[in-house]
Parts: structure tokens; C-alpha cells; sequence
């Protein structure tokens, strides 16, 4: 109690240290806490599955001739036969994503995202509750479907809804389902959000036994105690049974010899609660999180707090001149060495403590910001789980011992008489440990500046690169496949419209992602050494010009010219592969047979798809039709009535009743697809601010400790004529020395962090010279402003009143 007590006197007698010592600490730990809700949300995904830990996911790998495939596929029977052949696999499900289906809603039609066709077994494999229905035999017949509770409420506007039907368009074939269960809504933190599962549909007999193609998602459930590596070799054993022999047949070649060239074909698992954070594969459900932006973000969190515990040592000690003859004080009347540790250690722990409800507090303020950053939903509960209650219990302890443990030991180890006589020589340049802690926070701090920049530097990349087509003022109209043949109508209909210039209808479209692969060979003999997969795109003979991309030779397609539709495009990527010295009017087939014989026509410049995360992939243009978009380039000063227009013509057609018109920028929705990467880097800044300013804070009170031990030798500067900007100039020289260790500690580590996140892109800025330089001269900016604002007071000071004090 005799502990609490001083401890809450020299707080309140030491007010302005005590005023910063907590808010320095309560914004490290809130910036601890609102980083912590991100990384363990993160973490958190698919962990509502209570058979999260034993369920795994199937990959497809295939490497051919340089090309290749990775890809959220397995073979149509891969899942069934492993429950039937090994007794490992408990159970399995596949599930195939069906894109973007239309449900009829009375008179009107609603455009839904997240549809899939499943096994039965869905939802023994998985945990997802049923407010309606039998989980066990809701998609076991035909055309059944089970529908989330957010869908049951839009449509029906109750969740009671078994044996009614919901009539869905796809692919321009309409089918009526029976609904046979509603489902709760699949949790947030999870790497699909199905709202419509239908039935598996019947297939092909030849599918049952496809081995060589992949055609759908397939997830097993291991029987509890089966590893992933028990899980791989029982995939391998597959592979090399059912797929290995077929594919040697279909592509005429020994998969022996493909193996000396590094090609294969195999499949290997990933745990379900891995698929989030460790995969970024083609055919994901949706976007995953990445690793290594976890990573760096617990690493900022671990800086922030060791940065606020400097900040509290360094201020500590900058009280010492007066705490030491407290100290003396207590020595003298009988008190311990370790009596006094433990008191400065229950002050350090009560700071701490308050410092903690402070900084719960400043989380609450700041979740709707962080929300924003990050993208997600916190709500103010989320800082009542129980891991967070704990940590906030924990936390201040460990803190106060941490942070107070220097203070205490020094402060603990003056002799009484040196410290009542006040011969304290607390040389600046004897306090090793403190300036390493301060080169060590700014070392952190610069470090923060120069990945800010990085970060910074990418993101305008990305912005001003060339992709190799142009995106800006392009009209894209989606859904258009619903208009069958109308489509082209369509299309021919608005391309009248002043304000628009040209028009293309295909969906495969350069901002966006696709997944397809199909193997050419460059001989009708198909054999496995002339063998390539290429993503196959269907365009327009208007596709290139409209986009303004670019011919490197050969011409693009003709439509008055019959002879094109057996002619194909490559980009340059794709002839790369092939091997061809020239390619033009080289051969290319899809199977073994002459008549599938294709010529190339033309090579298209490189153009980035998808995202720059990517290296661009081999493409093959087919003149095909396709007609799941429409997309117009235009130059009106009035885009709303140009897209008023558009809308019209596409309502006056007679397929379009009751269709939402559903349209975007491709310009928009290239940035789209970076909403991550600038909440990383926005996240990444604003965390980064907060660790310079708590740094700024251990700076000033190191300042305030140099001005106090030299309080005396100022006042004899200034009675021997030094001016105010000299002395300033004399404080400030060692800090600067200060910053200029810690750029030289900072700048070779910060590189190489940076470098390996730069590696995440395909294609990435360079780390200029300029980036240290302008991080280095930032933080000297900022150390002079911090040191001077401490200096010049110190300054200013009448020196008859320093030495008289002194």
C-alpha cells in the first residue's frame, strides 16, 4: 500500500513527464490492440468449421514446357475415389463455382455472385447450420438448392421457405429448384461466401471417369490424426494410378522423360485455415489475405510497444537528477536496494496500468478509422473477447516491468551521499544504454519512413505503368450473355451513339482474372515435348483496336475474311514459349487430329491481366463469339446521358426485361483490384506515424535529461557571450549523430525487408538511392524540430538563474 501510495505522489508531483509517460505508453498499446484485432482476425478464418483442423483442400500443379497451371481444380472423380480406396479419407465435397447467375424476383431479375453447385456430403464436411432443412439430404436430388438466410429474406422475406421454388438463369438455360434448406450466413472471416449451393447436376459419363482435366474444387475430411503429409502421399498415389497413365496416353509422351525437364502433373493439399493466408492461387473463391502482410503488421506492433517502453525509460531517467535525492533520501532512512526497485517498479506498473485503460479508450475512438483502413467490421465487443481481456490484464505488468526495470536499477544504485550532495556526473555521453535505445527507435522509425516510401513508390507504379492496352474511358456492359442473340444487337444499336468510338463484345477482358488453361501442341503428333498450356480467349476481330493494344507482327484479325476463323493470336509471351523464330503462320493444334489445325495470324505486345502481382501468362486469341460483356470506348463531355442512352437501347430489347443493367469502368475496376494493397500501405503509414511520434517522445525527454545534467555548463556558455542558436546548435549535434547511426543501422534493413515484399509483384518499381537519402533527412527534420522546441528553452533561460540554481 506504502508503495501505492508514493507511487501515485510522484505521478502527481511529476504531472508534465507523468502526462506524457502515459499517453506515450496508451498510444503504443491501443496501436498494439487495433493490430492485434487485425492479425487475429486474420488467423481466424474457417476456424468456425469444427472439423477445421481436419479438412483439406486439393491443389492442381502442372508444369509443361516452361507453362503453367495452379489452380483450385481436381479431377471429377478425385474426391469420391479417395473416400472409397482409402480409409485415411473420411468423407469429401466438390464444389464447382457457377459465376454469375440471375434469379427471377416476381417481374424482375436480381444478378447474384455467389453461387456454387455442391456434393451432398457439403455439409457434413463443413459447419454450417441450417435455420431450415435436412443438412444431411438437402442436395441430394436433382435441381435442389440450399439458399443463405440473407438470400431467403430478400426473396421471400422469411427464412420459412422449404418447397418453394427459385427459378435461376444461367448460360441462357433456366432452371426452377426446389428450395430444400436455409442456411445461417456463412461467417466473414472465411474464404468463401456461398449464398446459393445447388445440387451437383448430372454430367457426362465421360466425366465420371475424367482424370486428365480438372473441373472442380474438391475438399477432403481426414479422419482425426491424418497429416498433411499422409494426405500428399495418398495424392501422389492417385495421381500416379488414375491420372499419370492417361496422361502419358493423351499427351503421347513418358512422364519419366517430362520429369528430367522439370514437367509434371500432381496434386498436393493445403489445410483449410492455410487457405486464406498462404494461397493466391488461380480459381480462389475470393481474395485471400497474405502472410507476409500479417507478418510485417505484428512486426510494427511488437516496434510500437518496444519503442513506447524506451520512451518510458528515457523519460524516467530524464527525471533522475531529482528522483536520485529521493533515493539518497530513503537510502539514509533505512530503505533497501530492493524496496526501492520495487517502488519504482509499482510506479512504473501503475503508469502502466492507467496508461492500458487509456489506451483502450483511444481503440475505441479509433476502430471506425481503422475499420476503414483495414476493411473490416470491429464493433466495440470485439475489445471484450477473451484474449484481448487477458492481454489488457497481463500487458500492464509485463510493461511496467519492462519499462520501469532501467529506471528502478539505476536510479536504485546511487550511492546517498553523491546523490544529497548532488555529485551526480550524468555525462550524455556516458549514457551508452540510453542513446542506443534512442538510435535504436529512431533505426525503427527511419526504417517505417523508408518502407512507407516503398510502399508509396509501388502503388504510383502500379498507377502509371504501361500494361500494354488502355483503360481509361472504357464502358464495359455486363450480363449481356443473357441476351443471347440479341447481344450483338445490342452492341450494333449503341455503337451509333455519339460520344461512342468503338465497341467489342467478350468477357475476357484484361482487368480481370482468368483461369482457364488448354494444351496446344506444335504438332498434329501431340507428343508431350511439343505440348504448351495456353489461356484460351475468345475476342473480336474490334477487341485489339478497341483496347489500343499493340501489334509486334503479323496482322490482327479481319472480319471480312472467312479464312480467320481457323486463325489465332498470341501475345508475345506465348511466342516466347512456343519457341518460334517467327511465328507468323506457324501451326498450332488442339488434338491430335490435322483438321484441329489452327495458323497464327499476328503476335500482340505484352499486356498485363489480372493484377501486377502476376506475371503475365501465354495467351491464344480465338475469333469466337463470347458474349458474357460488351464493352464501348467513349468521348462525351456528358458520360451520365451517354450511359442514360446505353441503358435504353439495352432495355428496348425484349430479352432485357426485367435484366439489371449492370455496367462499370474498366479504369475502376483496375483499382479495384488494389483495395489491398492501398489498405496495406494505408495501414502500414498510419502505424508508422504512430511509432515516429511516440520515438519523438522518447527524444524529447532525452533532450530534456542532456538540458538538465547541463544546465550549469549552458549558463557559462551564455555568460561567455554563446548565443541562443549555438547552445541549440550544441544539443542538437548529438542527437543528429544520433539519427546519422541509426540511418546507417536502419537503411541496410530496410532494403532487404522491402525487397522481399516487392516480391510479391510480378512486376515492381526499384529501390532508388533517393529513398535513404529522403528517409535520412526526414528524420533529422524531425529530430531538429523535437530538439529544438526543448533546446531553445533551455536556452532562453537567465543564466544568473542556472547557475545560481546550480
Amino acid at each position: 500500500m506504502n508503495f501505492f501510495k508514493t507511487a501515485v505522489r510522484n505521478i502527481r508531483n511529476g504531472k508534465i513527464f507523468s502526462i506524457i509517460n502515459i499517453f506515450g505508453l496508451a498510444m503504443g498499446l491501443s496501436a498494439c490492440l487495433l493490430i492485434g484485432l487485425f492479425v487475429t482476425d486474420e488467423f481466424s478464418y474457417d476456424r468456425y468449421n469444427e472439423k477445421a483442423d481436419r479438412i483439406f483442400r486439393v491443389v492442381y500443379d502442372a508444369h509443361l514446357n516452361g507453362s503453367a497451371f495452379i489452380a483450385n481444380y481436381a479431377p471429377y472423380p478425385m474426391g469420391p475415389t479417395l473416400v472409397r480406396e482409402y480409409p485415411q479419407i473420411e468423407n469429401a465435397v466438390r464444389i464447382r463455382y457457377r459465376g454469375d447467375i440471375i434469379v427471377r424476383n416476381g417481374n424482375e431479375k436480381e444478378i447474384e455472385s455467389n453461387a456454387v453447385s455442391a456434393d451432398s456430403t457439403l455439409f457434413d464436411v463443413f459447419t454450417l447450420p441450417m435455420l431450415a432443412g435436412n443438412p444431411r439430404t438437402a442436395l441430394s436430388e436433382p435441381n435442389s438448392v440450399v439458399v443463405s438466410e440473407s438470400i431467403a429474406k430478400k426473396y421471400f422475406k422469411t427464412t420459412q421457405i422449404l418447397g418453394k421454388a427459385l427459378v435461376t438463369e444461367a448460360n441462357n438455360d433456366t432452371t426452377t429448384c426446389k428450395i430444400t434448406g436455409v442456411m445461417k450466413d456463412i461467417p466473414a472471416a472465411s474464404h468463401f461466401h456461398f449464398d446459393i449451393i445447388r445440387s451437383m447436376p448430372e454430367v457426362h459419363a465421360n466425366l465420371v471417369t475424367q482424370w486428365v482435366n480438372p473441373y472442380c474444387a474438391t475438399y477432403l475430411l481426414a479422419k482425426p490424426g491424418v497429416t498433411k503429409n499422409e494426405i500428399d502421399r495418398i495424392l501422389n498415389e492417385a495421381v500416379a494410378k488414375n491420372v499419370n497413365p492417361r496422361q502419358e496416353q493423351y499427351t503421347k509422351g513418358s512422364l519419366k522423360e517430362m520429369t528430367k525437364h522439370g514437367d509434371y502433373f500432381r496434386e498436393y493439399s493445403i489445410p483449410l485455415s492455410h487457405i486464406h493466408l498462404y494461397s493466391n492461387i488461380l480459381a480462389e473463391f475470393e481474395s485471400n489475405g497474405r502472410i507476409s502482410t500479417v507478418r510485417a503488421f505484428m512486426i510494427i506492433a511488437i516496434f510500437i510497444l518496444v519503442i513506447a517502453c524506451v520512451n518510458f525509460m528515457n523519460l524516467s531517467t530524464a527525471r533522475s537528477a531529482h528522483r536520485s535525492r529521493e533515493a539518497g533520501v530513503r537510502k539514509v532512512l533505512g530503505a533497501s536496494r530492493q524496496q526501492l526497485i520495487a517502488g519504482f517498479l509499482a510506479e512504473a506498473t501503475l503508469t502502466a496500468w492507467i496508461a492500458m485503460l487509456l489506451a483502450v479508450l483511444i481503440a475505441i475512438l479509433l476502430l471506425p478509422f481503422f475499420n476503414q483502413l483495414s476493411g473490416k467490421d470491429f464493433h466495440r465487443n470485439a475489445l471484450t473477447r477473451p484474449w484481448v481481456l487477458i492481454a489488457c490484464a497481463i500487458t500492464p505488468f509485463f510493461v511496467g516491468l519492462l519499462a520501469g526495470s532501467y529506471p528502478a536499477l539505476y536510479l536504485s544504485a546511487f550511492k546517498p551521499i553523491h546523490a544529497l550532495k548532488g555529485q551526480l556526473v550524468l555525462s550524455l555521453k556516458s549514457g551508452w544504454l540510453r542513446n542506443g535505445l534512442v538510435v535504436f527507435q529512431f533505426a525503427i522509425a527511419i526504417g517505417l519512413i523508408i518502407g512507407t516510401l516503398v510502399i508509396y513508390s509501388q502503388l504510383n507504379y502500379i498507377h502509371h505503368r504501361d500494361l500494354g492496352y488502355n483503360r481509361d474511358q472504357v464502358l464495359t456492359i455486363f450480363n449481356t450473355n443473357s441476351l443471347a442473340g440479341q447481344a450483338g444487337i445490342f452492341q450494333a444499336e449503341a455503337a451509333k451513339l455519339p460520344g461512342i468510338v468503338g465497341s467489342s463484345m467478350t468477357g475476357y477482358l484484361p482487368n480481370r482474372v482468368h483461369d482457364g488453361a488448354i494444351t496446344y501442341y506444335k504438332d498434329p503428333s501431340a507428343k508431350a515435348n511439343e505440348a504448351f498450356l495456353l489461356q484460351r480467349w475468345p475476342i473480336d476481330a474490334q477487341y485489339i483496336p478497341l483496347l489500343d493494344m499493340k501489334m509486334i507482327s503479323g496482322r490482327n484479325f479481319s472480319p471480312d475474311l472467312q479464312t480467320d476463323s481457323s486463325g489465332v493470336l498470341i501475345n508475345e509471351t506465348a511466342a516466347r514459349l512456343l519457341g518460334y523464330a517467327d511465328p507468323i503462320n506457324k501451326p498450332l493444334y488442339r488434338g491430335s487430329y490435322p483438321d484441329d489445325a489452327f495458323h497464327i495470324l499476328g503476335v500482340v505486345k505484352d499486356f498485363n491481366s489480372g493484377t501486377l502481382h502476376e506475371k503475365i501468362q501465354p495467351i491464344i486469341f480465338h475469333l469466337a463469339v463470347d458474349r458474357h460483356a460488351v464493352s464501348f470506348r467513349i468521348k462525351s463531355d456528358n458520360i451520365p446521358a451517354l450511359i442514360a442512352a446505353v441503358r435504353q437501347r439495352f432495355r428496348s430489347l425484349g430479352r432485357a426485361t426485367g435484366l439489371p443493367f449492370v455496367y462499370s469502368f474498366m479504369d475502376d475496376d483496375f483499382n479495384k483490384q488494389y483495395e489491398s494493397d492501398r489498405r496495406t500501405a494505408g495501414i502500414f503509414v498510419s502505424f508508422s506515424l504512430f511509432a515516429i511520434f511516440i520515438a519523438c517522445l522518447g527524444l524529447f525527454g532525452l533532450v530534456t535529461y542532456a538540458a538538465e545534467i547541463r544546465t550549469k555548463e549552458i549558463g557559462i556558455r551564455k555568460v561567455l557571450g554563446a548565443s541562443v542558436r549555438q547552445i541549440v546548435g550544441l544539443l542538437s549535434a548529438d542527437f543528429l549523430k544520433l539519427v546519422i547511426l541509426a540511418s546507417a543501422i536502419a537503411c541496410p534493413i530496410a532494403w532487404w525487408s522491402m525487397h522481399k515484399w516487392l516480391q510479391d509483384f510480378a512486376y515492381r518499381t526499384t529501390i532508388g538511392w533517393w529513398v535513404f537519402l529522403l528517409s535520412a533527412v526526414l528524420a533529422a527534420l524531425i529530430t531538429l524540430l523535437t530538439v529544438c522546441f526543448r533546446a531553445i528553452k533551455a536556452a532562453m533561460v537567465n543564466p544568473i538563474k542556472s547557475l545560481k540554481t546550480e
